[in-house]
């Protein structure tokens, strides 16, 4: 038994557990199935939209808001962060043409406080207004979605009979997003893959489970716990702030995170280097800015994505051919949990055989993700620096 076989041996044994024994993420069975029965009363909602320089997406966006076939009582509030680019002048006017004045407000963000992310505050702005000259708390959910997501007539409908008939202070979706292009192909349905992995969401769904999260491109937020968790002021520095919305909420209720195909983020990242910046703004941060997470996520990835491929293929190199069979294994037991993800995305099955080259790069971006916070760069978003914390789920 060589070095090369016992290292094979164990890339086949970690796959074994994330496939078997992991929440079973890579299933992609969570999903919203629309059996939940109507409520008596459909409760008030209030969608709560921050958008910061989205004047080319945000007219479809907050169309589709407009359009949701939803009995009860619903509003839109738009938040212009800070945009430069007339997003909310282009808001104002969608309201004009469709005479949605009453339904739906923009607001502009007031200077940021110290200590609040950018993003945050602007949520934190929209809220306000949400429940500005009402008696009481307010609508009874808040719906906060990201501006370049385009939602199904049907999402909220669907989005709030789940929540009320299981009691849920959290419902969140996952949204399609963009791929079309080449990199996109390979490295969007990694990204989604990624996350299942780190946050299985059949644990984020088990009530037992201490495993939270959420997808903040769709999230529908029972407003009575969200007060209870202190607000949005208490996640007011948090960067990846839809895990830690998530973990908040479960801390003292129920939470469900799901899949979905008809609410989509319509903005395309194009090549690699949108989708590079994606996760090196954010990839340190989730370890916590701690070399020694660093040093062993890097390691993990190596061993997950590295090791297969390449004891496979070097067989005439190394001249073991167990550790060559054995790696051949694990490569396509690794393959076989991403095809799941690549029909959610209608990729073809043989891509699954590049997923170590996706995981590679995904390991570089975590590496530059790191360089970039040891030279001060820090997370940016749209040319805006954001300090925050981050919140353990």
């Amino acid at each position: 038994m060589t070095v090369v076989f016992w290292i094979a041996l164990a890339s086949l044994g970690a796959w074994a557990v994330l496939a078997f024994a992991w929440g079973r993420f890579w299933l992609c069975d969570q999903r919203l199935d629309g059996t939940a029965p109507d409520p008596p009363a459909w409760p008030a909602v209030t969608a709560v939209v921050p958008a910061r320089d989205e004047a080319d997406v945000i007219e479809r966006t907050v169309g589709s808001l407009l359009r949701q076939d939803y009995p009860g009582d619903f509003r839109v509030v738009v938040v212009d962060d800070e945009s430069r680019d007339g997003t909310g002048t282009v808001v104002q006017r969608l309201a004009e043409r469709l005479g949605a004045s009453a339904r739906l407000r923009v607001v502009r963000t007031a200077p940021r406080p110290a200590g609040w992310v950018g993003k945050m505050w602007a949520v934190e702005t929209g809220v306000a207004e949400a429940t500005a000259g009402l008696s009481g708390e307010g609508p009874p959910w808040l719906w906060l979605t990201d501006a370049d997501v385009e939602h199904s007539p049907r999402s909220l409908r669907r989005l709030v009979a789940v929540g009320e008939a299981e009691g849920l202070d959290l419902v969140s979706l996952m949204v399609r997003l963009h791929c079309r292009s080449a990199w996109e192909r390979l490295l969007v349905p990694m990204f989604v893959y990624g996350f299942m992995t780190v946050y299985p969401f059949a644990r984020v769904n088990d009530p037992r489970a201490r495993t939270a999260a959420a997808a903040g491109g769709c999230m529908l937020v029972r407003r009575s716990a969200l007060a209870a968790g202190g607000g949005i002021a208490a996640i007011r520095d948090a960067i990846i702030d839809d895990c830690a919305l998530g973990a908040m909420l479960k801390r003292r209720g129920r939470i469900w995170l799901g899949l979905t195909t008809t609410e989509r983020s319509i903005r395309p990242y194009g090549g690699l280097g949108p989708i590079w910046r994606m996760v090196a703004r954010s990839a340190y941060t989730q370890l916590r800015h701690s070399p020694w997470w660093l040093a062993g996520t890097l390691i993990g990835l190596l061993l997950l994505y590295v090791v297969p491929p390449v004891t496979a293929l070097l067989c005439p190199v190394h001249g073991d051919g167990a550790a060559a069979a054995v790696a051949l294994g694990a490569w396509l037991l690794m393959a076989a949990t991403w095809v799941p993800t690549l029909a959610l995305y209608e990729q073809p099955p043989l891509l699954a055989l590049a997923l170590p080259i996706a995981g590679t790069l995904y390991a570089a971006m975590t590496l530059d993700s790191a360089r970039r916070h040891w030279m001060g760069q820090g997370a940016t978003w749209k040319g805006r620096p954001a300090a925050g914390r981050v919140v353990s789920s």
